[in-house]
């Protein structure tokens, strides 16, 4: 069984910043491709970010780029996202993926399993 637990949500004024964290159980961590993801109310559930196994390659939507980065400790089998510069625009459920054999992803269809969520809201 395989377990993602993020935690770091919460409110920030827009321009500010956060850090979430995703600890994985259950599974090789270090070949597993992680990524981000979030859902707006009423909206799909969008790509953020995502990281191969290694670490060494990293992928971000545009909508992100140059505000969030995504990391990850194969020691700790965990995996980052640090968000500056938030914006209202960022308020979304924000969910941790995992994707087997270190690939990357970039579509939900492409999540092999999800965490709970955790909520981010950026008020103006």
């Amino acid at each position: 069984q395989v377990q993602l637990v993020e935690s770091g949500g919460g409110l920030v004024q827009a321009g500010g910043s956060l850090r979430l964290s995703c600890a994985v159980s259950g599974r090789t961590f270090s070949s597993t491709g992680m990524g981000w993801f979030r859902q707006a109310p009423g909206k799909e559930r969008d790509f953020v970010a995502a990281i191969t196994g290694s670490g060494s390659t990293t992928y971000y939507a545009d909508s992100v780029k140059g505000r969030f980065t995504i990391s990850r400790d194969n020691a700790k089998n965990t995996v980052y996202l640090q968000m500056n510069n938030l914006k209202p625009e960022d308020t979304a459920v924000y969910y941790c993926a995992a994707r087997t054999l270190g690939r990357p992803m970039s579509t939900a269809s492409q999540v092999d399993y999800w965490g709970q969520g955790t909520q981010v809201t950026v008020s103006s």
